[in-house]
């Protein structure tokens, strides 16, 4: 593991300590499991964008085509 220096506001430092506290955690594990949750919503935009670079608008309206043209299931009516 590596050790880092972090420097936080005292407020949000105090919240953190709080918060861990309340997890039965320490300030160390609850920083490294923010900062996994960030990392992880960074790399879902990465990937979500990646994926929508390969898609087309042909493809799209190809695909599109190929529903039917019928009226929506019960339950599947967009509210008024």
């Amino acid at each position: 593991m590596t050790a880092l220096t972090v420097r936080l506001p005292n407020s949000v430092h105090q919240k953190v300590k709080e918060l861990a506290l309340r997890d039965d955690i320490s300030v160390s594990q609850f920083i490294a499991a923010a900062v996994s949750e960030k990392m992880a919503s960074v790399m879902t935009l990465d990937y979500l964008k990646l994926e929508a670079a390969k898609g087309s608008r042909s493809d799209f309206d190809r695909f599109m085509s190929l529903v039917p043209n019928a009226p929506a299931m019960a339950g599947d009516m967009v509210p008024d």
